[in-house]
Formats: C-alpha cells, structure tokens, sequence
C-alpha cells in the first residue's frame, strides 16, 4: 500500500468544504467524499501540528484516516486538499492518495502541506478516482476565450473545426484544445490553419493567416458557378479557357467576373 503526499497546485470545483481546526484541543474532523450522494470514501484528519515556520511560511502536519465506504477496494484515488486563508485566499494545497485499499477497510497516513500565512478553512477535490466513481464528479462548464480570426486579405470565408463562421475579421468564441481553421476566397488558395488554445490562454488575442496565390485563372459565372483554369483567349463575344488540358468557350455574356494571376513571360 502507497501512500503519496507532496504540495501542488490544482485549480478545480470545490466538492468539500470544513473549517480548519488547529487548535490542540480541537476533535478531529471528518471529511467526506462524495458530499451529497451514496458515501465513497472518509477522510477523518487529526489534529494539525505547525512544526515549522519561516518568513510567513509554514510547515503542517496531521494524521489522516481513510476509509473506503464503497462495496469495492479503491485501487487508485486522488485529492487535493486547499488550504485558504480569512479572505478565503487559497494560500497552500496538500495531496492525499489511497491505494489498493478493500472494501470497508482503513488506512493510516500523514498529511503534510506547506502554507504562506495562517489556514482557517480547508477544501477537499477529488483529482482522479476509478472509473466507477466518474459520474460523482464535479462538473465544470467549458471554459471559451474569445479571439479575432483575420486574413490577408480580409474578406476570406472561414471554417472551425468544419462549422461555417462567417468571413474575416471576425471576433469568435472558441473553447480550449486542439482546433482547425480553413479558409477559402475567389482568387486565393483555399488554406488550413491548425492551433491549439490551451486552458491557461485568455481572450483578446488574434490569428492572422495570409492566403496563398491560386496556380490558375478563376471565371465566375452569372449562374453563381465558378471555372479554374487558365484563360487562353477573350474577345467581345466569347472566352476560351484550358480546364485539365481541354479548351472550353463560354459566352462572353456569361461571365460575371475574371480573376488572373500572374504568369511568368517565357522567352
């Protein structure tokens, strides 16, 4: 049986919450996981003990009990302990962790954290716990940041993640992981942008993507259809343009609008 104990910080839910007691003559406490609900797991911690302090840091310790309250051993289970101050200022965090541990039996370990200033109050988190006890995890709702998509030049229409966004600049919600952009506009290559928006970035940022040349002409239809290929001829009532090695002529009222690129003159 292992038993882990180290300092580290979490940000999540607030699952427990108990006032801290450490006075020498305080009965222990009784923590309990989950709040509300069928009980899992106990935690009964001792009385805290400073047995150190420098400039404002101090050293604490207590024994804890766990008891494992489910009809089934705990193979591996997590928790972070916070420690706040009486401004509820989160000022250090502890880490328990129980191990193989049966079904209605106990275990013995200490608790050891380091704070910077005085706890009054303490909070339970479970961190990680068997697959079995995922549905009594707290929930967070998904966290966004905001952030303008542009390009060069502007007026491309975008994609996230395949869902129609709109064209740039435009200011967008996105949530935190891995996210793709593509673009496309009448002239330029169509392009992807890859990025990942990690759970610690904030809003007010900006992705700028300069679109790619196109390698052929671009006719657009008054039908609203469009032709890539290269043009080969214009005159006042037709046009001949080469699509995949084949000339096709199109009515000279057909067209709406012409995009060319440049070609290099070969001498």
């Amino acid at each position: 049986m292992t038993f882990l104990h180290k300092v580290l910080a979490v940000f999540s839910l607030v699952a427990v919450c108990a006032p801290l007691l450490a006075a020498k003559d305080a009965p222990q406490q009784v923590l309990v996981w989950p709040e509300s609900g069928p009980q899992l797991v106990r935690f009964e911690l001792g009385k805290f003990e400073r047995f150190s302090w420098h400039s404002g840091e101090n050293q604490w310790q207590c024994e804890v009990v766990a008891t494992n309250l489910w009809t089934k051993p705990i193979k591996l289970a997590d928790f972070a302990v916070y420690f706040f101050d009486k401004s509820k200022v989160r000022i250090g965090e502890g880490y328990m962790q129980v191990s193989e541990l049966p079904a209605g039996q106990r275990a013995k370990f200490q608790l050891n954290v380091s704070t910077s200033g005085m706890p009054t109050s303490l909070v339970l988190q479970p961190r990680r716990v068997p697959p079995e006890f995922q549905s009594f995890m707290p929930t967070m709702p998904a966290r966004t940041i905001s952030l303008t998509v542009n390009t060069v030049p502007q007026g491309a229409t975008f994609n996230l993640d395949g869902s129609a966004m709109g064209t740039t600049p435009k200011r967008i919600d996105i949530s935190s992981g891995q996210h793709l952009l593509t673009f496309s506009m009448m002239g330029y290559a169509p392009g992807n942008y890859p990025f990942e928006v990690k759970p610690e970035d904030v809003s007010g940022g900006s992705i700028t993507v300069e679109l790619g040349g196109m390698m052929h002409d671009t006719v657009q239809l008054r039908d609203g259809s469009v032709l890539t290929g290269d043009v080969e001829s214009l005159s006042p009532t037709a046009m001949e343009i080469r699509i995949a090695g084949t000339i096709q002529k199109v009515d000279r009222n057909q067209i709406s609008k012409i995009l060319l690129i440049q070609r290099e003159v070969v001498q």
